[in-house]
């Protein structure tokens, strides 16, 4: 009797990753989906709306840009306008200062009460500025450097050191808002 040869069994393959398998089976699905006529127009149409949607959107986010820019620009010509306003006020309160100055240049100077008329006319000049909100810097007692400028140190008998001595230059706010700081000496 013959024996028979068998030839041995090879084991099942298995994937060798989950990658793998998942490419075979994408491999085996197609690219295209069937669709019946009622999907696609349903599809187009939500498609159609959606283009609807962003090209509105898009047109309204150009219409606010360009309301903006317009908002800038006439927000900066305001700005100017009241700036050159406050000039023209501020030019036209001084007029009478500038007036009585003509005035006293064409006086002579030899004459009685020239000196009364210049006091008169920086008196007229200063109420004018204290009007229009400016404040003198008191410069007397303690330095303060948030107000004070100090150009001059100098050893004072019997005067505590960081008090002002002397004022060279007045010192003016307006409101709250230093236009010049005191310049001053200073005790060592």
């Amino acid at each position: 009797m013959a024996s028979k040869k068998s030839k041995p069994v090879e084991p099942a393959k298995e994937p060798e990753t989950v990658n793998e398998t998942l490419e075979e089976q994408t491999e085996a699905t197609p690219d295209a989906v069937t669709m019946t006529q009622e999907e696609l127009t349903t599809v187009k149409k939500h498609i159609d709306e959606l283009q609807k949607k962003l090209d509105e959107t898009v047109a309204l986010l150009q219409r606010n840009q360009a309301d903006f820019d317009n908002f800038r620009k006439r927000n900066a010509s305001v700005r100017l306008d009241s700036y050159e306003e406050g000039k023209r006020d501020c030019i036209k309160a001084l007029l009478p200062v500038l007036d009585d100055f003509d005035r006293v240049a064409e006086s002579d100077p030899n004459a009685e009460g020239w000196a009364d008329g210049v006091k008169l006319v920086h008196k007229k000049l200063a109420d004018i500025l204290q009007k229009e909100g400016l404040t003198e810097i008191p410069s007397d007692g303690a330095f303060d450097p948030e107000l004070h400028n100090a150009v001059m140190t100098e050893a004072v008998d019997g005067m505590e050191s960081g008090n002002i001595v002397q004022t060279f230059q007045k010192g003016y706010k307006v409101k709250e808002k230093i236009i010049r700081h005191s310049m001053v000496k200073v005790s060592e």
